[in-house]
């Protein structure tokens, strides 16, 4: 890449010998080595040859040679070096002069200018902005710097020096960099008046390179004129040159870094344009001829030479340390008319420290006659717009290089600095992935929030499907140039293949820097995924033998990397998603991956997750969950299952069918689950069913996957269950036995009813016994059920099945209160007397029901059985026994059996829950009292007259204790002063006394129980 287009002439004919040069805006100021100053006009010329006119020549402002031209910005003043003093010359007048009489002795000088925030004088914290400008001027062992704030002219410094400063360039306002002599440098510090020496290492002896012939004679005849070179690379670094090598110092005067720019020889002078481009010029003969150079040139007309013979300008990164572009002597010129003379010398004769200011050179031929009478040329070098040096780093593949340019410039300069940036990024990466760097490119897509379209898109079509890229579609999918060379064609583009398109600006240069191009690495082996049609080089084995290189099989290793990249997508997708609530559950709810053209997949945006929208969302997760499900399928099957289990954005039709060659089916049941694909996954377990040959094994899977099915796909359950029930009617009925999902229970037990009552009955069974159904629907349902099911039964003469089923119909409604009794009773045949006895009993019917028991039935123990159940005293129900006595002794119809047996049966065992007048008031007069005798005495026992009589002797038992009572509280006793106490003899007198029943002793009260103890002995 030459990021410099070719120079122009912009003076030509110019008699005098130039010495210094100066570009102030749109003036050019030449210093000639008879002191006279030329100023010329930069927007243009008559002469179309000619980019410059001249204004105006200041004749005699020196006597000798004007050896420096500078500019202080804040005086607007010139600063012109002649005869070792420094003088300022007022632009544009040029008057009145003034000499820096403090810097006699003047050797060089630098100035500098920029904006420092400083305190206000009337102590406040704003700061104010203030333009210095400082002049500092290298003299005989000393320094002397002048300084201008705003205007205004500051108090001038003085420092001595060990050696006189020879070259000066500014790094920042404050520290300076000198050159003593070509191998001493020194820095010096503004603001401590202080210098440090640059300590350089030891250049070796072949740093100098292959010098041989005329050219090495050359070289090392110049040694001694040799003079020192530096130039500034930044505000922390210069570049100083030591024989044919340039260091970058830091500020501290060590060495920054270890990059080191070589030269093929030492450099005549060097200056900065703008970095990172470092101009120099070498001598003639110091610049080898490239292998297969052409000879296109006249200064290369002679293919025996191994150098170039002319001088040749050569731009260096600071970045690469590596030659960008190299131009040799003379420049071509295809739009003049005249030849340009080849024997000159090139000066550059001022480093241009203004960015945005091209660069000139001075050509002199080297012949004084020729000089004379053709003069000398000024050359402007112009650099070509960064966004064009960028474009054909990217179209030549150096993404690497096309990076390190485009973080040295400012978002100013490039205002779509960051969209470069990103896109480039993204082609580097690009190499990289090619280059088998897998890890380095799938991080820096992780960093730009790549579309993963792309990055899948690198992968074979076993990977990726269809959105599988071939590689050289791989850079204009990253939004690199479509026709960008192939990897392989720039590896194998050579200096020299440039040089036979005749262009000496592409003869020599630099090939970019390895890392991050894509021509590094040009075969990179994917195995089985990335088939290559290349065959390697034979390698001679240690027998001598030659056998071909085996590949290396990285395929799995660049896999394993978008593991990793997929698995970081996964849940930052996931949880973007979640934010507009939508999951991976929903994702049968969507378009799928494969209704989505693959231009549509490719322009979705490069931008965070949190901008995309819901659509592009699921896009970006259709994409991620594919990938990595195609990829386990190939080289972690084992992990199928976790992934195919969980709800995903996978897309079926891109996996199905490799599932199925590789027999997976489990996971590609788990996976149409998933989709809501039911229809599919029944269908697949029941062609596999048909590999079983055990029963269980044939329906398990069938009926598992349909227990998990919800009531929105009832439909499909009852179509799927058909071919199970046909199979085992009991066992598919665990269809809808199911603990995780209810089932709309009226419509399951239509469906069952219409295979078979049996099975709908059992169902509802389990619903009533285990789901505790207590709708009277159901209830009903399994009544009508048992019911239908014994006159089915009783038709077709299974007495068994009749006889089981009638059982169950009689224990159902027997024991159950949830269904309705008049319903059933009126499907109910003549024939059912104890069904329809006990629906009577339920409708409160008793009397009816107990007919039948007694009538129909002649069950005697049932019918007592009914009257044990309903009987609750002090209810209407409470003559439920005397009902049936009524029953037995008088009885409602003709040609019955004589009751009188279980009528007397009946009335020995229930004689309690009897009433004993009516009972008597209704049996016949031929029954005798010896028949009833047991009845008779149990009804004297009756708790109604024991009651009477234990209320009489209560009353009687009162009244004797209350007549004893009143005996008792009529006797008196008299206490006397001579009354002694029968216990201790002692006076009674007026203490307090204790009466003794029953006869009446008194005594003292604390000797009262003595004397009772005395008492009950006696007694």
């Amino acid at each position: 890449m030459a990021p410099f287009n070719t120079p122009g002439i912009v003076i030509s004919g110019f008699k005098e010998r130039p010495e210094s040069i100066l570009a102030q805006g749109e003036r050019l100021y030449i210093g000639t080595s008879t002191g006279n100053l030329h100023i010329y006009d930069l927007t243009g010329s008559a002469n179309p040859n000619e980019q410059s006119k001249l204004v105006e020549t200041k004749k005699g402002l020196s006597r000798r040679a004007i050896d420096q031209l500078g500019h202080v910005k804040d005086i607007n003043s010139l600063v012109l070096l002649s005869e070792t003093l420094v003088t300022l010359y007022p632009l544009p007048s040029f008057s009145p002069p003034t000499p820096l009489t403090k810097a006699k002795g003047a050797l060089s000088f630098a100035t500098y200018s920029s904006v420092l925030d400083t305190q206000s004088s009337d102590g406040g914290t704003a700061a104010i902005p203030t333009m210095v400008t400082q002049l500092i001027i290298g003299c005989r062992r000393k320094v002397v710097i002048y300084c201008w704030k705003d205007g205004e002219a500051q108090e001038i410094k003085e420092a001595v020096l060990p050696h006189s400063p020879r070259l000066i360039t500014f790094l920042d306002y404050d520290n300076v960099c000198f050159a003593y002599s070509p191998t001493e440098y020194a820095m010096f510090s503004i603001s401590r008046l202080a210098a440090v020496d640059v300590i350089l290492p030891i250049v070796p002896a072949t740093s100098m390179g292959a010098l041989s012939g005329l050219g090495s004679y050359m070289m090392l005849s110049r040694g001694a004129k040799q003079k020192p070179n530096l130039v500034r690379l930044s505000e922390t670094e210069v570049l100083v040159v030591k024989d044919n090598q340039g260091f970058k110092v830091g500020v501290d005067g060590k060495q920054a870094g270890s990059d080191v720019i070589d030269w093929p020889g030492p450099p005549d002078e060097i200056g900065t344009y703008v970095s990172p481009y470092v101009f120099s010029i070498l001598p003639p003969g110091s610049v080898p001829v490239p292998d297969n150079e052409g000879g296109s040139s006249s200064a290369l007309s002679t293919t025996q030479q191994t150098t170039i013979p002319a001088p040749v300008v050569q731009v260096m990164s600071s970045i690469s340390t590596l030659p960008v572009q190299t131009l040799p002597f003379p420049f071509p010129q295809p739009s003049l008319n005249v030849p340009v003379n080849a024997n000159c010398s090139i000066r550059l004769l001022t480093a241009s420290l203004v960015a945005k200011s091209p660069l000139f050179l001075i050509s002199t031929p080297v012949d004084r006659t020729v000089a004379t009478t053709e003069g000398s040329s000024v050359w402007k070098f112009e650099m070509k717009p960064w966004s064009e040096q960028i474009d054909e780093l990217v179209l030549k593949g150096s993404y690497a290089d096309a990076l390190a340019l485009l973080n040295t410039l400012d978002t100013a300069v490039l205002l779509d600095k960051d969209e470069r940036r990103t896109r480039i990024r993204a082609l580097n990466a690009v190499a990289q992935f090619r280059a088998g760097k897998y890890d380095d490119a799938i991080n820096t897509f992780l960093e730009l929030d790549l579309n993963p379209a792309k990055v899948v898109a690198l992968y074979p079509e076993r990977v990726a499907g269809r959105l599988s890229v071939p590689q050289d579609e791989w850079v204009p999918l990253f939004g690199g140039p479509a026709n960008s060379s192939k990897p392989e064609d720039l590896t194998s583009t050579k200096l020299s293949d440039v040089s036979k398109e005749g262009s000496k600006e592409k003869l020599i240069e630099r090939a970019p820097s390895p890392t991050g191009s894509v021509r590094v690495r040009t075969k990179t082996v994917f195995g089985s995924l990335l088939p290559s049609t290349v065959k390697d080089d034979d390698v001679v084995s240690l027998s001598g033998r030659r056998r071909a290189k085996q590949p290396i099989d990285d395929s799995a290793r660049a896999v394993e990397v978008l593991w990793r990249y997929l698995t970081d997508r996964r849940p930052k997708v996931a949880g973007a998603l979640a934010t507009v609530n939508i999951t991976s559950a929903h994702s049968h709810q969507w378009p799928t991956l494969s209704e989505t053209s693959t231009e549509e997949l490719f322009s979705l945006p490069n931008v965070p997750l949190s901008s995309l929208t819901p659509q592009q969302l699921i896009h970006f997760a259709q994409i991620v969950d594919t990938a990595l499900f195609k990829s386990y399928l190939l080289y972690r099957p084992a992990l199928l299952g976790s992934l195919c289990r969980v709800a995903n954005w996978c897309e079926v039709s891109e996996v199905e069918e490799e599932l199925r060659a590789r027999e997976k089916f489990a996971e590609l049941i788990s996976l149409y689950n998933g989709k809501k694909m039911h229809t599919k996954a029944l269908s697949l377990l029941q062609q596999l069913s048909e590999n079983e040959d055990d029963v269980r094994d044939k329906l398990n899977p069938t009926i598992s996957y349909l227990q998990k099915l919800g009531p929105e796909y009832l439909d499909q359950i009852f179509k799927s269950a058909r071919w199970v029930f046909d199979q085992d009617r009991e066992i598919g009925l665990q269809i809808f036995m199911s603990e995780d999902v209810e089932l709309p229970r009226p419509q399951v037990v239509d469906y069952l009813e219409k295979i078979d009552p049996h099975i709908s009955a059992r169902y509802i069974e389990y619903l009533i016994e285990e789901k505790h159904e207590d709708g009277g629907m159901f209830h009903d349902r399994l009544a009508e059920l048992y019911l239908s099911i014994t006159i089915s039964a009783k038709k077709r003469g299974d007495k068994q099945k009749q006889n089981e089923t009638y059982a169950k119909l009689l224990h159902f409604i027997d024991t159950t209160f949830h269904y309705h009794p008049p319903r059933l009773y009126g499907r109910l045949s003549e024939d059912l007397y104890e069904a329809r006895a006990i629906l009577l009993g339920r409708m409160g019917r008793h009397e009816h029901a107990l007919e039948l028991y007694a009538y129909k039935l002649g069950n005697f123990l049932k019918a007592e059985e009914y009257c044990k159940r309903v009987y609750h005293p002090d209810t209407e129900t409470s003559t439920i026994f005397l009902t049936l006595l009524k029953l037995y002794l008088r009885p409602v119809t003709r040609d019955l059996p004589n009751l009188l047996p279980p009528a007397l049966d009946l009335m020995r065992r229930q004689s309690h829950r009897l009433d004993p007048v009516e009972t008597l008031q209704l049996l016949p007069p031929f029954v005798s009292a010896e028949e009833v005798q047991r009845f008779l005495r149990q009804a004297l026992r009756m708790p109604l007259c024991d009651s009477h009589i234990i209320r009489e002797i209560h009353r009687a038992r009162s009244e004797q204790v209350a007549r004893t009572l009143m005996v008792l509280e009529a006797n008196r006793i008299k206490v006397t002063d001579s009354r002694i106490c029968p216990q201790c003899h002692k006076r009674l007198g007026t203490s307090v006394i204790a009466v003794h029943a029953p006869r009446g002793e008194v005594t003292h009260y604390q000797c009262r129980e003595a004397f009772s103890k005395k008492l009950n002995s006696l007694r």
